[in-house]
Protein backbone atom coordinates (compact mmCIF):
# COMPACT_ATOMS: atom_id res chain seq x y z
CA UNK A 1 0.00 0.00 0.00
CA UNK A 2 1.60 3.02 -1.18
CA UNK A 3 1.84 5.91 1.80
CA UNK A 4 -0.05 8.72 2.71
CA UNK A 5 0.19 12.77 2.88
CA UNK A 6 -2.18 14.72 4.47
CA UNK A 7 -1.11 18.53 4.07
CA UNK A 8 -2.23 21.54 3.24
CA UNK A 9 -3.24 22.70 -0.04
CA UNK A 10 -1.56 25.85 -1.33
CA UNK A 11 -2.70 28.97 -3.56
CA UNK A 12 -1.11 27.24 -6.39
CA UNK A 13 -3.14 24.14 -6.10
CA UNK A 14 -6.72 25.17 -7.47
CA UNK A 15 -6.99 22.78 -10.02
CA UNK A 16 -6.26 19.65 -7.36
CA UNK A 17 -8.65 21.15 -5.12
CA UNK A 18 -11.67 21.61 -7.98
CA UNK A 19 -10.87 17.94 -9.27
CA UNK A 20 -11.10 16.11 -5.31
CA UNK A 21 -14.28 18.57 -4.78
CA UNK A 22 -16.00 17.59 -7.72
CA UNK A 23 -14.88 13.75 -7.24
CA UNK A 24 -16.18 14.63 -3.52
CA UNK A 25 -19.70 15.76 -4.89
CA UNK A 26 -20.12 12.99 -7.50
CA UNK A 27 -19.60 10.30 -5.28
CA UNK A 28 -21.17 11.45 -2.34
CA UNK A 29 -24.33 14.21 -3.07
CA UNK A 30 -26.32 14.11 0.06
CA UNK A 31 -22.82 14.39 2.34
CA UNK A 32 -23.08 17.90 0.98
CA UNK A 33 -25.37 21.19 0.86
CA UNK A 34 -23.14 22.31 -2.14
CA UNK A 35 -24.39 20.64 -5.78
CA UNK A 36 -21.89 18.89 -8.30
CA UNK A 37 -23.45 21.67 -11.15
CA UNK A 38 -22.58 24.54 -8.63
CA UNK A 39 -19.30 23.59 -8.46
CA UNK A 40 -18.98 22.96 -12.15
CA UNK A 41 -20.18 26.23 -12.82
CA UNK A 42 -17.21 28.39 -10.79
CA UNK A 43 -14.39 29.03 -12.91
CA UNK A 44 -10.87 27.78 -11.85
CA UNK A 45 -9.64 31.32 -11.09
CA UNK A 46 -12.09 31.21 -8.17
CA UNK A 47 -10.98 27.75 -6.83
CA UNK A 48 -7.39 29.45 -7.09
CA UNK A 49 -8.66 32.76 -5.27
CA UNK A 50 -10.38 30.53 -2.19
CA UNK A 51 -6.86 28.93 -1.74
CA UNK A 52 -5.05 32.12 -2.26
CA UNK A 53 -7.37 33.84 0.69
CA UNK A 54 -7.17 30.58 2.99
CA UNK A 55 -2.99 31.04 2.65
CA UNK A 56 -3.28 34.35 4.10
CA UNK A 57 -6.37 34.34 5.95
CA UNK A 58 -5.40 32.70 9.12
CA UNK A 59 -8.68 31.20 9.56
CA UNK A 60 -9.01 28.71 7.32
CA UNK A 61 -6.82 25.30 6.81
CA UNK A 62 -7.74 23.14 3.84
CA UNK A 63 -6.39 19.96 3.87
CA UNK A 64 -6.19 17.50 1.15
CA UNK A 65 -4.92 13.42 1.63
CA UNK A 66 -2.81 12.40 -0.77
CA UNK A 67 -1.24 9.08 -2.29
CA UNK A 68 0.21 8.25 -5.16
CA UNK A 69 0.51 12.01 -5.96
CA UNK A 70 -3.16 11.33 -6.44
CA UNK A 71 -5.72 13.54 -4.00
CA UNK A 72 -7.92 10.86 -2.29
CA UNK A 73 -9.29 12.91 0.17
CA UNK A 74 -9.94 16.19 1.65
CA UNK A 75 -11.38 18.53 4.70
CA UNK A 76 -11.67 22.13 5.19
CA UNK A 77 -11.24 23.64 8.91
CA UNK A 78 -12.22 27.01 9.63
CA UNK A 79 -12.21 29.38 12.47
CA UNK A 80 -15.83 30.13 13.13
CA UNK A 81 -16.95 33.44 12.64
CA UNK A 82 -18.99 33.86 15.25
CA UNK A 83 -16.89 32.04 17.68
CA UNK A 84 -12.89 32.31 17.37
CA UNK A 85 -12.77 29.49 20.23
CA UNK A 86 -14.46 27.05 17.71
CA UNK A 87 -13.21 25.28 14.67
CA UNK A 88 -15.48 24.34 12.02
CA UNK A 89 -14.65 21.19 9.91
CA UNK A 90 -16.21 21.18 5.99
CA UNK A 91 -16.09 19.34 2.72
CA UNK A 92 -14.61 16.09 4.75
CA UNK A 93 -14.66 13.03 1.86
CA UNK A 94 -12.05 10.05 1.27
CA UNK A 95 -12.31 8.59 -2.18
CA UNK A 96 -14.30 5.05 -1.97
CA UNK A 97 -11.02 3.06 -2.80
CA UNK A 98 -9.29 4.46 -0.05
CA UNK A 99 -12.17 4.49 2.74
CA UNK A 100 -11.30 2.15 5.86
CA UNK A 101 -7.45 2.65 4.97
CA UNK A 102 -7.44 5.61 7.77
CA UNK A 103 -7.55 8.59 5.80
CA UNK A 104 -10.34 10.10 7.01
CA UNK A 105 -8.62 9.80 10.46
CA UNK A 106 -5.48 11.32 9.37
CA UNK A 107 -7.66 13.94 7.86
CA UNK A 108 -9.76 14.69 11.14
CA UNK A 109 -6.30 14.01 13.28
CA UNK A 110 -5.05 17.41 10.96
CA UNK A 111 -7.92 19.49 10.93
CA UNK A 112 -8.02 18.80 15.10
CA UNK A 113 -4.39 19.20 15.45
CA UNK A 114 -4.57 22.94 13.51
CA UNK A 115 -7.55 23.63 15.72
CA UNK A 116 -5.37 23.29 19.06
CA UNK A 117 -2.48 24.99 17.88
CA UNK A 118 -5.07 27.94 17.46
CA UNK A 119 -6.12 27.76 21.21
CA UNK A 120 -9.41 26.48 20.13
CA UNK A 121 -11.57 24.83 22.87
CA UNK A 122 -14.18 22.89 20.49
CA UNK A 123 -14.30 21.73 17.09
CA UNK A 124 -17.90 21.37 15.13
CA UNK A 125 -19.15 19.97 12.14
CA UNK A 126 -22.53 19.04 10.55
CA UNK A 127 -23.02 15.54 9.36
CA UNK A 128 -25.99 14.04 7.60
CA UNK A 129 -28.38 11.60 9.25
CA UNK A 130 -28.00 9.28 6.56
CA UNK A 131 -24.39 8.59 6.97
CA UNK A 132 -23.52 6.15 9.94
CA UNK A 133 -20.38 5.61 8.68
CA UNK A 134 -19.13 9.01 9.10
CA UNK A 135 -21.20 9.44 12.46
CA UNK A 136 -19.31 6.28 14.02
CA UNK A 137 -16.01 7.78 12.75
CA UNK A 138 -16.61 11.39 14.32
CA UNK A 139 -17.69 9.40 17.45
CA UNK A 140 -14.45 7.37 17.85
CA UNK A 141 -12.80 10.30 17.44
CA UNK A 142 -14.76 11.69 20.33
CA UNK A 143 -17.48 14.27 18.62
CA UNK A 144 -20.82 13.89 19.99
CA UNK A 145 -24.15 14.76 19.25
CA UNK A 146 -25.58 17.87 20.02
CA UNK A 147 -29.43 17.90 20.13
CA UNK A 148 -31.57 16.94 17.47
CA UNK A 149 -31.22 16.49 14.33
CA UNK A 150 -32.10 19.70 11.83
CA UNK A 151 -32.65 20.37 7.82
CA UNK A 152 -29.46 20.57 6.44
CA UNK A 153 -28.83 24.60 4.62
CA UNK A 154 -29.71 24.07 0.81
CA UNK A 155 -30.46 20.46 0.76
CA UNK A 156 -34.20 20.09 1.04
CA UNK A 157 -35.57 16.75 2.56
CA UNK A 158 -32.55 16.22 4.02
CA UNK A 159 -31.44 15.74 7.73
CA UNK A 160 -27.75 16.71 9.83
CA UNK A 161 -26.64 16.59 13.31
CA UNK A 162 -24.54 18.79 14.76
CA UNK A 163 -21.07 17.29 16.00
CA UNK A 164 -18.84 19.10 18.46
CA UNK A 165 -15.13 17.82 20.02
CA UNK A 166 -14.60 19.40 23.14
CA UNK A 167 -10.74 20.21 23.52
CA UNK A 168 -9.82 20.46 26.98
CA UNK A 169 -10.47 22.88 29.66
Amino acid sequence: MAEMLVRRLGPEEGAAYRAVRLRALEDAPDAFSATLQEALARPLEEWDARLAQAAVSGIDCPLGAERDGELVGQAWAKVDADDPDTVNLYQMWVAPKCRGQGVAGALLAAAIDWARARGARTVGLGVNCANPPAIALYERVGFRILGEAYPMAGAPGRMEYAMRLQLGA
